[in-house]
């Protein structure tokens, strides 16, 4: 079982003696100074918050990652200005394609063109090495999954594995310590798990973010060394899919790789069997090819 720590945290929060109070009301209702109007959300707007134990929460994380084993997915992706999505389709409003994926850490996206499904990226990763091809810019590349260091292009910096993090989910193993604690935005009201990990020195090691109206996690945050957030995934609309709920909305952001991309799923089964030759990507005759990792040079077949 998971060693956890409540904590309890709420915005605005503490407490100050009347008299203290009202020593700085006083000097307000003498003078006749204006206050600023504030705005609250109508009683019959607002959902009641469950309420629920660390180890209730952290059962109910684990559950979820280990019901979803594959995903084979329609899906529309919105780019989002200045990332790295949009510069490969900015010339394109949306774009809509597939998502294949396939526990431990294979995965395909494409992402095709409106009207005509010209495909605009393609891009496999097994966990090892990722490969993507970008026809309207006849490259292909392809290098080290583990490969992160910033290119000078943006549109290099794109991983497949990245979409991964946001698709399935690590489990929680147990003994690891994990600190508990509640978050107040009103009206919005959460639970937060915190993964730590090491052992002389504890990090931040992932965030889960519970909304308390109905228990759904609505965000998981990633982080490096260092207390380094490293990726930003949000979740909306779950819906029922193979006796699995799964969210239907899912936002990504990589802050350190220009990452923002908007993923809405518009069809999906999850946990079918995906054939391996369905991962392969080979590149064309012809393309620009460039390797990451290898001092970033370009080489034609």
């Amino acid at each position: 079982m998971a060693r956890f720590v409540f904590l309890r945290r709420r915005l605005l929060r503490g407490r100050r003696p009347i008299w203290t109070l009202w020593l700085a009301v006083l000097p307000l209702l003498l003078s006749g100074c204006a206050v600023s109007e504030k705005h609250t959300v109508p009683p019959a707007q607002v959902r009641p918050a469950l309420e629920a134990t660390a180890d209730q929460l952290i059962a109910q994380y684990n559950q979820q990652a280990r019901a979803v084993r594959s995903i084979n997915a329609g899906v529309e992706v919105v780019p989002v200005a200045g990332s790295s999505y949009s510069g490969v389709i900015e010339e394109y409003h949306d774009v809509r394609g597939f998502i294949l994926a396939q526990k431990p850490a294979h995965i395909r996206m494409i992402g095709q063109a409106p009207v005509v499904a010209k495909n605009v990226f393609d891009m496999v990763s097994d966990g090892e090495t990722f490969r993507i091809f970008i026809p309207p810019k006849n490259k292909f590349i392809t290098g080290p999954a583990a490969f992160e260091r910033p290119a000078k292009k943006p549109i290099e910096n794109l991983r497949p594995q990245h979409l991964l993090d946001a698709l399935f989910w690590p489990e929680l193993e147990p003994g690891k310590t994990v600190l508990f604690e509640e978050f107040n935005a009103e009206p919005a009201r959460y639970y937060v798990l915190t993964l730590l990990r090491g052992s002389a020195t504890l990090e931040i090691a992932r965030k889960i973010w519970f909304d308390r109206t109905d228990l759904s996690i609505t965000r998981v945050q990633l982080y490096g060394p260092g207390g380094r957030l490293v990726s930003e995934i949000r979740y909306a609309d779950w819906q029922p899919a193979a006796d699995v709920r799964y969210p239907r909305h899912i936002w990504l952001e990589r802050p350190h790789d220009d990452y923002r991309l908007e993923v809405r799923i518009t069809r999906l089964q999850l946990n079918e069997e995906i054939a391996a030759e369905r991962f392969r990507l080979e590149p064309p005759p012809g393309v620009e090819l460039v390797r990451m990792g290898e001092g970033d040079a370009a080489e034609k077949p």
